[in-house]
């Protein structure tokens, strides 16, 4: 009689996929994460690459990992642990055990488990499992590579085509386990080898003989999951990353402001997929110049809003570093221009493909001169596109460079996006001079907010220049005056201040929490997650995330004066509660400071904010 098969209901399950950075462990991920958006599912991916180049095949350091949290409600992490670690060979389960769970389930592909693998590794015994302490009862084993090279025996592809497809094997396996709907993936992987349909269709046939393979062999590891969802918000959805989700953001800033957009910018890890996919969008009368160099990325930008586009740049840290002049050039000239820093990990090259929070007092400061800048961080891979169009917002109606922050973590991470209704958008209206000015009109003539007007060239009556030196207020003049030198530097000060930004919004205990956390730009997800969890343990907590840090929200201060204790966690050395000590009185809080190159681990700082706590 055939055993009877169970399946459990989760609300949630954390999914990650490590092999060597030739196995496509993150399209798996992808795939998967796609599958689970398109159900209605909540996700939080992390993908985790190697900062080698290019690492030797089956080395401790060329590990690749992909790691998707999926919940039937909303997630905001991809979870510190994972339920189901799959090991496409010895390197990965060494490198990747410690991110799962004790009783984790763990996929392996024995026939990547040889002698030579082992050795690879840094095995010292022939058992991997024991030496690692790895219950083998929680273990699914399958010679993966061997059925791979029979399910497409007839395919007619080559040996190395045929082991490329072994990431669809796990993941069909993975399917398997999490009733998930195969038809979802075979669509997402003819979409994406549409111009390869032989390719496609070997993968779907991969995929579907390691769903298979699970219900066939019913694996004693583990049950089949189900993860149904609680609340549907009616709409179409997409799995975006954070990287896409800023291009769009940026694509639909032009099209409410009625401008042609150009992206200036020098290729850069992790900050390159957004020139990718902007390029694509040649028809919505988007323009792309792969520069020389950071500095010519920069510098064509300023150009481009002079001749009144929509003008980005996008770079990592170390292009912020070689813009910098050209970033004041916008300063001093009141052009607006949108910096996209997507914050890697430092100093030098660093870590490429690792994330950090340490570029914030660089973009506040960095640049010679009184030269103030509005600076926003998004909160999430959603949130991206939000933040994308606010940051082009204020630089087109205050003419001013304004810089957007996000992180590896959250830029190449995905969470599902429901699209948008760009009608409920505000407008976006820049403050073009008046024809009535024409014939008194100077270009520091400013609006009755301090923004200087902005004059396009080509219209009849307004030909000016703009350039690097100073200029008189009134004229326009090069000036080297020293009382009009101090007038403009506090007219360009005055103008970022006037920014209206949202209030400081406060989740949790907002009235009577005994621990304020707080944060900015990617780490929202993990402090709100360890904010509930404190709060579900009866702490009274609440959280206060800084989405806008140049102007700060105008409630800033008195939110910040309100609790007793606040600790202010961030992925660097304390670079935010330093600058909030600058801007707030007697603002004297603890701090929680990490630079590991990785996001935190939400129990990591409920440990830390109990200690704080408990003081």
């Amino acid at each position: 009689m055939a055993e009877e098969l169970v399946v459990e209901e989760l609300d949630q399950v954390v999914v990650r996929f490590s092999g060597d950075s030739g196995d496509g462990m993150q399209l798996a991920g992808n795939i998967f994460s796609t599958v689970s958006a398109t159900v209605g599912n909540s996700i939080s991916t992390f993908p985790d690459y190697p900062a080698d180049i290019r690492a030797p095949q089956g080395s401790l350091t060329g590990v690749s990992g992909f790691q998707v949290h999926v919940g039937a409600g909303q997630v905001f992490t991809p979870g510190d642990l994972c339920d189901v670690l799959v090991a496409m060979n010895a390197a990965a389960l060494k490198t990747q055990l410690k991110f799962a769970k004790p009783n984790a389930t763990i996929i392996i592909d024995t026939d990547a488990f040889k002698a030579k693998d082992l050795e690879k590794a840094e095995f010292k015994t022939e058992d991997p499992l024991a030496e690692l302490g790895v219950d083998a009862d929680r273990v699914i084993a399958c010679p993966l590579t061997q059925m791979v090279k029979d399910t497409l025996a007839d395919s007619g592809m080559d040996a190395k085509s045929i082991l490329k497809c072994r990431n669809m094997f796990a993941l069909g396996l993975v399917c398997w386990l999490f009733s998930r709907d195969l038809e979802i993936a075979f669509n997402f992987l003819r979409e994406k080898f549409a111009k390869k349909p032989g390719l496609a269709e070997a993968n779907i046939k991969v995929i579907q003989a390691g769903y298979d393979y699970g219900h066939n062999t019913h694996s004693s590891a583990a049950n089949v999951y189900r993860i149904e969802t609680k609340t549907k918000v009616p709409g179409r959805y997409m799995d975006i990353t954070g990287n896409k989700a800023t291009a769009y953001g940026f694509i639909a800033a032009a099209e409410k402001a009625g401008l042609k957009l150009y992206l200036g910018s020098y290729p850069i890890t992790p900050a390159t997929d957004v020139l990718h996919e902007l390029s694509k969008h040649k028809s919505l009368g988007v323009t792309t110049v792969q520069c020389e160099d950071e500095i010519s990325g920069c510098a064509s930008a300023v150009g481009a809003s002079f001749a009144g586009a929509l003008a980005i740049t996008s770079t990592s840290g170390p292009g912020v570093c070689l813009k910098s002049e050209a970033m004041n050039l916008a300063v001093i000239m009141e052009l607006p221009l949108v910096v996209l820093d997507v914050q890697r990990g430092g100093p030098a090259t660093g870590l490429p493909t690792k994330s950090e929070q340490t570029d914030l007092l660089q973009v506040l400061f960095g640049r010679n001169g009184e030269s103030p800048m509005p600076v926003l961080a998004a909160t999430s891979p959603t949130d991206c596109f939000d933040a994308a169009y606010d940051a082009c917002k204020i630089a087109l109606e205050h003419m001013t460079p304004v810089v957007l922050l996000t992180d590896a973590y959250i830029a190449n991470g995905s969470a599902a996006f429901k699209l948008p209704d760009l009608n409920t958008y505000p407008t976006i209206n820049p403050p073009y001079v008046p024809e009535e000015l024409k014939g008194t009109w100077t270009p520091y003539m400013r609006a009755e907010n301090g923004t200087r007007y902005w004059a396009v060239p080509g219209r009849e009556g307004f030909t000016h220049i703009l350039g690097g030196l100073e200029k008189d207020n009134k004229t326009g003049a090069i000036s080297t005056n020293p009382e009009n030198h101090d007038l403009m530097t506090r007219l360009r000060l005055q103008k970022i201040d006037n920014i209206q930004v949202p209030d400081l919004e406060v989740l949790g205990d907002a009235d009577d929490a005994d621990l304020l956390i707080v944060g900015f730009g990617g780490t929202y997800g993990h402090l709100r997650a360890a904010m509930d969890e404190l709060r579900a343990a009866g702490k009274k907590v609440a959280l206060a995330h800084f989405k806008y840090i140049n102007p700060l929200p105008k409630n800033a201060a008195a939110v910040l004066g309100k609790y007793k204790k606040v600790v202010v966690a961030e992925q660097n050395m304390g670079q935010l509660a330093a600058f909030l000590r600058m801007k707030v009185d007697g603002f004297t809080p603890y701090q929680f400071n990490q630079v590991k190159g990785q996001p935190f681990v939400v129990n990591e700082l409920v440990e830390a904010f109990n200690e704080i706590l408990n003081k």
